[in-house]
C-alpha cells in the first residue's frame, strides 16, 4: 500500500481552531486555550497512527482496533474524506472481514469487533455502507441472551451480550453493542421524517434489544430497589456482569458504572431515572481523572473514552461531590490525557491488562475521549456522503 500525506496535510488544517474561525456548529465545548491543546495533542496522535498502518490497511491486522483508528479519524471533522486512502484502505480491510451472516471479525469476539466496526461504518456517514450496517445490527440483536434460547426475564443473564459464542455476557460487551446500535438514533433523529414500513420494524427491534438491555444492566447496577439478586450493594454503581466485579466480589467500579450510564441513556432511559441519578451519584463520589476508581491503572484508557462519552451523554459539564467540590470534567479529563501524551504522539499504559500495553489501542481510546470531550462528534451529524467508494 503506498502512503500518501494528503489526509494528515487535511487534519493539520481542519480541526478546532478552524471550526470555531468560521462558526460551524460543532463549536468546542471547553474554553479556547484547552481547545487549541486539545486540537494539537489529537493532530499529533493522528499523525503517529498514521505512520502504523499496515499493509493491507489495517492496523495491527484487527477488525476492532481498525474500527477505532478509522472512528478517530472521521471525528476529527466532517471533512476528512472517506476516499483519503490512509481511509479507504482501513475501510477495505473491514469489508474483506465481513461474514455472511453480517458479522465483522475474523476469529474471534465477534461481538467485541462487530459492534466497534459498526460504528466506525456508521461514522462514515456513506449511504453505500447502510447494507452492512443493517447486517451487522442484525447480527449483534440475534446474539442477546433472550426467550429464543429459552431464557426467562428472571434469568441472570438474560438481555445480556458476551464476546460472541458461549462466553457468559458481561456488561463490557453489552455497552458496545448498545452504543454500536444506539450511535445514529443519538445523533440526528427528524421527528418529521415519515418512516417506511422497514424503517419502523427496525426501531420496534431496536426497543426491544434496549428493553431486554435494561434487564441485564439491571442486574448489574448495585442498587437494591432495581436488582433484587442477594449478591447486590446499594451505592448505585454498576459491576462487570451479574454476582462478578472486576474489582472484586461485586464491587462498583469507575470504567462498568461510566458503562452502565452510558448504555442506560443509549438505552432511552429519562436522565432523571432513578437508576441513572443513583449512577450518577456513585460517579460523583467517586470522581477522578488520574486513576480508574476502584482500579487504579488497569484499564484506564478505557475509562477515559467511556466516561467522556458518558458525561457527554448525560449533558452535564459540572460534577460535584457530596462535599460540594465542583470538578469541571471536560477540563480535567483533557488536561490529564494530554500531559500523560507520550512526545512521539501515542500513549500507552504500562499496566497491559485488557492489551493497554498496546500503543495503538489506547491512542484511538485517548483521541477519541479528546474528541468527545471537544464536542467533535457532533461533527459528523451531518449528510449521508454521497462519494464514488470502491466495491469489496
Amino acid at each position: 500500500m503506498t502512503k500518501t500525506f494528503t489526509l494528515i496535510s487535511l487534519v493539520l488544517s481542519f480541526l478546532l481552531p478552524l471550526q470555531v474561525m468560521i462558526g460551524q456548529t460543532a463549536i468546542p465545548k471547553v474554553d479556547l486555550s484547552t481547545a487549541k491543546e486539545i486540537d494539537h495533542s489529537i493532530k499529533d496522535g493522528l499523525k503517529w497512527l498514521h505512520s502504523q498502518q499496515e499493509d493491507d490497511g489495517s492496523w495491527q491486522h484487527y477488525p476492532a482496533i481498525t474500527a477505532l483508528v478509522l472512528s478517530s479519524y472521521l471525528r476529527a471533522h466532517p471533512s476528512i474524506s472517506i476516499n483519503e486512502p490512509t481511509i479507504e484502505n482501513g475501510f477495505e480491510f473491514l469489508k474483506n472481514c465481513i461474514k455472511p451472516d453480517g458479522g465483522i471479525y475474523i476469529d474471534d469476539m465477534p461481538n467485541y469487533n462487530t459492534a466497534i466496526c459498526l460504528v466506525t461504518f456508521k461514522d462514515a456517514n456513506y449511504q453505500g455502507f447502510d447494507e452492512i450496517i443493517k447486517n451487522a445490527e442484525d447480527f449483534l440483536m440475534g446474539l442477546q441472551i433472550d426467550e429464543s434460547e429459552d431464557f426467562t426475564t428472571d434469568s441472570l443473564y438474560y438481555g445480556g451480550v458476551g464476546y460472541g459464542g458461549d462466553e457468559r455476557p458481561d456488561l463490557s460487551n453489552l455497552q458496545w453493542a448498545i452504543e454500536a446500535m444506539a450511535i445514529d438514533d443519538v445523533r440526528a433523529v427528524d421527528p418529521e421524517k415519515k418512516l417506511t414500513k422497514e424503517e419502523k420494524e427496525r426501531l420496534q427491534n431496536k426497543k426491544l434489544f434496549y428493553n431486554k438491555a435494561l434487564t441485564f444492566l439491571g442486574k448489574c447496577q448495585n442498587l437494591k430497589d432495581v436488582n433484587k439478586e442477594a449478591y447486590a450493594q446499594n451505592d448505585g454503581g454498576f459491576m462487570y456482569e451479574p454476582g462478578a466485579s472486576k474489582a472484586g466480589g461485586t464491587n462498583s467500579y469507575g470504567s462498568m458504572t461510566y458503562a452502565g450510564l452510558k448504555s442506560m441513556i443509549y438505552a432511552n432511559v429519562d436522565k432523571d431515572d432513578y437508576r441513572v441519578q443513583n449512577a450518577y451519584s456513585w460517579i460523583a463520589s467517586n470522581y477522578s481523572v488520574e486513576t480508574t476508581p476502584r482500579m487504579d491503572n488497569q484499564g484506564l484508557y478505557y475509562y477515559y473514552q467511556t466516561m467522556a462519552k458518558s458525561l457527554n451523554a448525560l449533558g452535564i459539564e459540572k460534577i460535584t461531590n457530596d462535599k460540594g467540590e465542583v470538578n469541571l470534567w471536560r477540563h480535567d479529563l483533557a488536561n490529564q490525557i494530554i500531559k500523560i501524551q507520550t512526545p512521539e504522539g501515542f500513549w500507552i499504559n504500562e499496566n497491559g491488562r485488557w492489551w493497554e500495553n498496546n500503543p495503538v489501542l489506547v491512542t484511538a481510546y485517548s483521541i477519541l475521549a479528546l474528541e468527545e470531550i471537544a464536542g467533535l462528534p457532533e461533527s459528523t451529524t451531518i449528510k449521508k456522503r454521497k462519494m464514488i467508494f470502491k466495491s469489496k
